[in-house]
């Protein structure tokens, strides 16, 4: 027998409050409301788990996290007026009425409006009016609303609800011109004609159908929308024998043959190799071989990593064997670190400083960081640069920095209090302190280019930083374009200073080093460096793709919380990793740019789900945290499969004892 009260109170703590939910009067309403009254019999017992559930009719229940978070954005705080569009099974109504004063609420669907109105009946909510009809058009005779919730996604804002918002009052839609991916706004009706709007996140609703949304529902809205749960499986194994047979097999990454791969990447100048999480040991290794490769046989000099600028310094200072003091601080100590404090990465980096030793000063490989977070090392870099070179002004960089000096601790919060128009933030001292040490350039350059450029592009870092901490306020878009801007300039800067023709290969996620083109990131207006590199280098960039079906990988639950090894759910049966897990080998790599067979690549192109595993891996709510759709022949040049994978190795104190001070991964 299920304790439904006590799971209940877990998935509230575990699933909604600890993932950012702090509305006193939601959790409690979340704690209250029974999930299993508003659900199928036979689905009473997931009621919990934190997923959308289908309630008959092709619909779903919502699934409470998000529930949770588009009440809390409407700010209640007791006794209003609430319109819901989109009722469903009546569990968001019901979850509303424990806070509001009135709930009408407007399903499309007869059966569904019945069902709502029998499922509030029988739990009590006599303050719950359920009606069927168009919810594009509102509810005019009840007018105005305090709030109005909007459970689908609309083209655009329907002009009845926003008349229907009382003074004041607060709308939460989901809107975006794609019918599978929207942005969900808050619209704050202010005065009669004036209406504020925020974009809260980017989210993914089945279509709001109905006069003034969509004019009908599309059978792909209907199959790939990811609050629909397709649980069917693909039975049509054409697909996976047309993958498998213009493929190269292998059986583990040792004994995978390289040498077509070599040869299709002929003389690219960016190879991008990617990794379907941050924390796959086979991916790390896999990616460790192709590098190997592309250096011994094509001449590559720049290994250029989603890490941060001075912790890669510490490695490339290894690896080429230059000549620096000891730093005093732990070079990948912020969370992630097992993301390359691994033994995966360790073994990389010890071939690189051998395959350097016999090599010329110019001839060496570097390892490079591309990303953007380390805006206080990057700081303390430049400061102590200065400190050498230009004593005057480095006084003036420790003045100019010195604004973001309360922040160290919590840099995100230096976003927040950038929003107030009381606050004076830090972006003119950031950017004249960059443009001054530019203008000497020259001189700099004349005493040591090498460490002028690190000196640079820590100051762009900087820059480049304090704006991304004050736009991740204003929404996703707008700092992960930000982010793959500054990723791709600084791959540029690099190459720029190794000299003409230098080649460079990019480690990265995914989600970055594909083409955001080919994905559903485009909708959203997001691009990413595989998108620039792509128009940038036109065919002399090459994108690898990795995949895999099931095993573990190193994540933690959220943000800053310990690495766990968690088990990697099988694929989604909608899902590209579905495709190859049926081809039943244990590795593939396949060629998409420079396949013959078009039959394939025109299958294959078809729109699916795609699985991307970050830092952190949910796999309880895995489709909606985890999946995105994509065209797979047009965001990668070549894919490389791994059925079975296992997690990285995380480096212990034991392993790195006794190594020199400069060694990078020393503690």
């Amino acid at each position: 027998m299920i304790d439904f009260d006590r799971t209940r109170d877990l998935m509230v703590k575990d699933q909604i409050e600890a993932r950012g939910v702090q509305d006193t009067q939601v959790l409690q309403a979340m704690r209250t409301v029974r999930r299993e009254a508003f659900v199928p019999d036979d689905m009473r017992e997931l009621s919990y788990r934190d997923s959308p559930l289908p309630i008959g009719s092709g619909q779903t229940i919502s699934q409470p996290y998000i529930v949770g978070y588009m009440i809390e954005a409407l700010q209640l705080q007791g006794g209003e007026k609430v319109l819901e569009i989109g009722g469903g099974s009546g569990y968001a109504a019901a979850v509303l009425a424990e806070i509001a004063q009135q709930v009408y609420t407007v399903e499309r669907i007869d059966t569904l409006a019945e069902m709502a109105a029998k499922n509030l009946a029988q739990q009590g909510y006599d303050k719950v009016t359920v009606i069927s009809g168009d919810g594009t058009t509102g509810w005019e005779t009840v007018a105005p609303f305090d709030a109005i919730l909007v459970s689908a996604g609309a083209p655009s804002i329907p002009e009845s609800l926003k008349n229907q918002l009382a003074i004041g009052g607060r709308m939460v839609v989901p809107v975006g011109s794609h019918q599978n991916i929207q942005a969900l706004i808050r619209i704050t009706r202010r005065t009669h004609e004036q209406f504020d709007h925020e974009k809260l996140a980017d989210v993914r609703f089945v279509p709001l159908i109905g006069e003034q949304g969509w004019e009908v529902e599309t059978p792909s809205a209907q199959t790939s929308a990811p609050r629909v749960i397709q649980t069917r499986p693909i039975t049509n194994n054409a697909l996976p024998r047309l993958i498998s047979e213009n493929s190269d097999a292998f059986q583990s990454v040792e004994d995978a043959n390289l040498d077509k791969l070599m040869m299709r990447i002929g003389d690219a100048q960016v190879v991008l190799i990617g990794e379907a999480s941050h924390g796959t040991s086979e991916f790390y290794a896999m990616r460790a071989r192709i590098t190997q490769r592309l250096i011994e046989e094509k001449g590559f000099t720049i290994v250029a990593a989603e890490a941060d600028w001075p912790d890669a310094a510490r490695i490339d200072h290894y690896v080429r064997h230059r000549n620096t003091s000891p730093a005093e601080w732990t070079a990948f100590s912020r969370f992630p670190t097992w993301m390359w404090r691994n033994t995966e990465t360790r073994d990389f980096v010890d071939w690189l400083h051998e395959h350097n030793k016999t090599l010329g000063k110019n001839q060496r490989t570097g390892f490079y960081g591309l990303d953007m977070y380390s805006l206080f090392t990057s700081i303390n870099a430049v400061v102590e640069y200065l400190e050498e070179l230009d004593p005057e002004l480095a006084e003036v960089a420790r003045w100019r920095y010195g604004c973001l000096s309360p922040w160290e601790a919590d840099p995100t919060a230096y976003g927040r209090a950038a929003l107030n128009d009381q606050y004076q933030d830090c972006e003119n001292d950031v950017t004249q302190m960059l443009t001054e040490l530019y203008q000497k350039r020259h001189a700099y350059l004349l005493n040591d280019g090498e460490r002028f450029l690190d000196a640079s592009q820590n100051a762009e870092l900087i820059a480049n930083a304090e704006r991304y901490y004050r736009v991740m306020y204003y929404g996703s878009r707008a700092s992960w374009n930000l982010r793959d801007q500054h990723m791709f300039d600084t791959l540029n800067r690099v190459i720029k200073a190794r000299g003409e023709g230098a080649k460079a290969i990019v480690w990265a996620h995914n989600s970055h080093i594909g083409d955001a083109s080919a994905t559903e990131m485009a909708h959203r207006g997001e691009h990413n460096i595989g998108q620039l590199c792509r128009q940038a280098f036109g065919d002399a960039a090459y994108r690898i793709g990795f995949g895999t079906d099931h095993g573990t990988v190193a994540a933690a639950s959220n943000w800053d919380q310990p690495m766990e090894i968690k088990t990697v759910q099988p694929a989604h049966p909608q899902s590209y990793e579905a495709l190859f897990h049926q081809t039943q080998q244990a590795g593939l790599i396949l060629p998409l740019r420079h396949n013959p067979n078009s039959q394939l690549i025109q299958q294959l192109s078809k729109p699916r789900l795609e699985r991307a595993i970050g830092v952190i891996y949910r796999p309880e709510t895995e489709l909606a945290s985890h999946y995105f759709e994509a065209v797979l022949p047009l965001q990668f040049d070549e894919y490389i499969w791994m059925d079975a994978t296992r997690a990285v190795t995380p480096l212990t104190t034991e392993e790195i004892s006794g190594m020199p001070e400069t060694y990078p991964f020393g503690i």
